[in-house]
């Protein structure tokens, strides 16, 4: 059987089925056959830890990662801290949840300062590589697409990422790359690439034409323009077999019943990924 005809490797994100609890989506995946899922820390913490840990290996699910980490921006160097102090408990949480992968999103330029804001970025993820070695929790850096750049992430490019994370040089940082975010840039498949042995995730969803939102205007495969095939079998090619994450911010799927949003979300996985 190929990897193409099958849902072994797919993964919820529990961004896709944005109103049910921890608890209905993972045994919304176990009726649909969806073998992971990618939780969300708030839906975890509605729960509690142990009791999250439990639901999901109970139901046989796989954690393929938890979000997320990250958000380091800050005015003043007691919120460094306290962000860096958040970023521990994440690395715990996941842990505790299962998986070896935080997901992390860098955050936006508090003060306008890019440069200054890129550095802490930097120096950030560097003071935590001990404590996600202590976890056994990889930091995975997700860039955004440059349009996040001033509420979300001052990292926009699988190339920035790469660089970010080669200076970094620890088995216990990598990238992760999201259709969404990649999927215009001309060098994405030369970065995909460069980032063998450091992908630690894969994110698909579609960009729709118009564009509906900023932040939930994400379609499912197949609506939009991304080649979602290529991008698949590009980072299939340089050694990730890990799971494929559906992550779609989208009011009207929000709104779908959720037993149906995952049939369509698997079917299309099966046409378009």
């Amino acid at each position: 059987m190929t990897p193409f005809t099958d849902l072994r490797r797919l993964s919820l994100n529990q961004a896709t089925t944005q109103r049910w609890s921890l608890r209905e989506a993972v045994e919304g995946c176990a009726r649909a056959g969806i073998p992971a899922i990618s939780i969300w820390r708030d839906k975890a913490a509605e729960l509690g830890l142990p009791a999250s840990a439990r639901l999901v290996r109970d139901a046989g699910l796989s954690v393929s990662s938890v979000c997320r980490g990250g958000w380091f921006g800050a005015t003043t160097e007691a919120e460094r801290l306290a962000r860096l102090d958040d970023n521990r408990r994440a690395l715990d949480e996941a842990a505790a949840l299962g998986t070896d992968t935080l997901v992390v999103v860098c955050g936006p330029a508090p003060n306008r300062d890019l440069d200054g804001a890129r550095a802490w970025v930097e120096e950030a993820l560097a003071r935590l590589l001990p404590d996600a070695e202590a976890a056994g929790v990889r930091l995975a850096v997700e860039p955004l697409h440059p349009m996040f750049t001033a509420d979300r992430s001052v990292i926009v490019s699988l190339g920035q990422a790469n660089d970010l994370v080669e200076r970094l040089a620890s088995p216990w940082v990598g990238v992760t790359v999201d259709a969404y975010h990649v999927w215009w840039d001309p060098r994405v498949y030369h970065e995909i690439e460069r980032a063998a042995g450091r992908i630690l995730g894969f994110h698909v969803s579609d960009w729709l034409v118009p564009t509906p939102d900023i932040l939930l205007g994400r379609g499912m495969m197949g609506d939009g323009v991304i080649e979602l095939r290529r991008l698949r079998v590009a980072v299939d090619a340089i050694g990730y077999d890990g799971f494929i994450e559906v992550e779609i911010f989208n009011q009207a799927l929000w709104d779908t019943p959720g037993d149906e949003a995952l049939a369509l979300m698997a079917r299309r996985y099966l046409e378009h990924v």
